[in-house]
């Protein structure tokens, strides 16, 4: 075996230090003297372009095939992805600064990005970038550390079992929250035990850190599954958090204040929708007081935060209002938005739902009780998606097997003066829908 296995982790691991342009993973992007790591995917093979990103402008490569490596500028390793992960854990621990793990079935890129946008009026923050919570954005991100920063927020997915668990043996987060657990990824996870078992690994990482959980009261499933010993911080609407949120309205953005001590704050006038997203805020405010920020200033991010990505998302057209919440969907998330779209006074609603993707057997039981939801709520609605509408329950105004189908309609068929919902799973592509709406 060729000498570079006689190295030791540690002198690998050198070389990300030597290389000014941090950690790149596509030769399409290289950053020149960076280190670029040589990942596999189904349709590609990293270390087939080691030698291409050192002409572009690598410093070095790492690669998991011996006859790629020349043991000067391409080393070998037995397995880039471990490689990776192991380097990111490596460098996170050359930072004595809190750790903050986010995960969730719902609501998680939004609660990242609204904590990020809290802490950031006091401390200069590192974020995960987007959404990429998983096995490679979570160390790419966390490579990112610098000694500018002083807080690191890590957004953590899940779509099967010890995938929070890989997470957090890499991030080794201080702090903690799960913003809910639902029925998402089911294909993955089985059934809902199987998602608690998985999210829930998170509190049990905290807790090996001596760390803080931030949890929402109201939900019986967090609150049950906390571990003895942690330190916990509580937010509610119903007094029973150390944090108190008050809904006031939904206009359709929601409009709030909270209570912490003796402080009450005054209305808080918001840029996002949804009942979800009022935990969401009161999350954020948490991390807010446990890491002393001024007040004024939490209610001035909450207050300037304005979402991106068709997440929950007000769109006005020429003739209607969007309320636009297709970049993913689930059971518990898809009757959450339902829910608070009833809230919302207007006069014309419309509801344009596509099918929840990746629930495996549970699918034909969880779309119909989609069904009997909106039915019961009596709102007009459009199903979108062929597990929709083989269900006996479907009272659609009309229905489609796919988007494109539903674009015709339109085309011939305007919606004027409403206010639409549009939630779905991202691969169902409601979002496209934007220009005939």
């Amino acid at each position: 075996m060729v000498l570079f296995l006689c190295l030791k982790m540690q002198q690998l691991f050198k070389l990300f230090y030597l290389c000014e342009g941090g950690v790149c993973t596509d030769t399409r992007n290289i950053i020149k003297d960076s280190l670029f790591i040589s990942l596999k995917g189904a349709s590609f093979n990293g270390n087939e372009y080691a030698q291409k990103a050192i002409d572009s402008g690598a410093k070095f490569s790492i690669v998991d095939e011996e006859k790629y490596a020349n043991n000067s500028t391409i080393f070998l390793v037995k397995d880039c992805l471990i490689f990776l992960q192991q380097l990111a854990n490596h460098h996170r621990n050359q930072f004595n600064i809190p750790v903050i793990g986010i995960t969730g079935s719902n609501g998680k890129t939004s609660t990242k990005e609204l904590v990020n946008s809290v802490l950031k009026e006091k401390y200069n923050v590192l974020a995960t970038v987007g959404n990429l919570n998983n096995h490679i954005g979570v160390p790419l991100t966390l490579l990112k550390l610098s000694t500018v920063h002083e807080i690191a927020i890590i957004e953590m997915g899940a779509n099967k079992p010890f995938d929070i668990q890989e997470l957090c043996e890499i991030a080794e987060p201080t702090h903690g929250i799960i913003t809910n657990i639902g029925k998402a990824h089911l294909e993955g996870f089985k059934n809902f035990e199987g998602v608690v078992k998985t999210k829930t690994e998170l509190y049990h990482s905290v807790l090996n850190k001596n760390g803080v959980l931030v949890v929402n009261s109201e939900d019986e499933t967090l609150i049950s599954k906390l571990p003895n010993g942690i330190e916990s911080f509580k937010y509610s609407s119903n007094n029973s958090g150390q944090l108190i949120g008050n809904l006031i309205k939904l206009s359709p953005f929601i409009e709030m204040s909270w209570e912490y001590d003796d402080y009450q704050s005054e209305v808080i006038v918001t840029n996002m929708i949804g009942k979800y997203n009022f935990f969401n805020f009161l999350a954020a405010i948490s991390f807010g007081i446990i890491f002393k920020v001024d007040f004024e200033l939490i209610n001035k991010a909450i207050t300037d935060y304005t979402p991106t990505n068709n997440r929950s998302q007000i769109q006005k057209t020429k003739k209607n209002t969007l309320i636009l919440d297709c970049y993913n969907a689930n059971p518990t998330s898809m009757l959450s938005a339902i829910e608070s779209f009833s809230l919302i006074d207007n006069e014309s609603k419309m509801a344009i739902i596509g099918d929840m993707l990746e629930l495996g057997e549970e699918a034909k039981i969880e779309h119909q009780r989609i069904l009997e939801n909106l039915n019961s709520l009596k709102i007009d609605y459009y199903t979108v998606g062929p597990i929709f509408n083989s269900s006996a329950s479907n009272n659609a105004l009309y229905t489609f097997n796919t988007t494109q189908e539903l674009q015709n309609h339109l085309e011939n068929n305007a919606l004027d003066h409403h206010l639409i919902l549009l939630k779905g799973s991202r691969g169902i592509g409601l979002e496209k829908l934007e220009q005939y709406l």
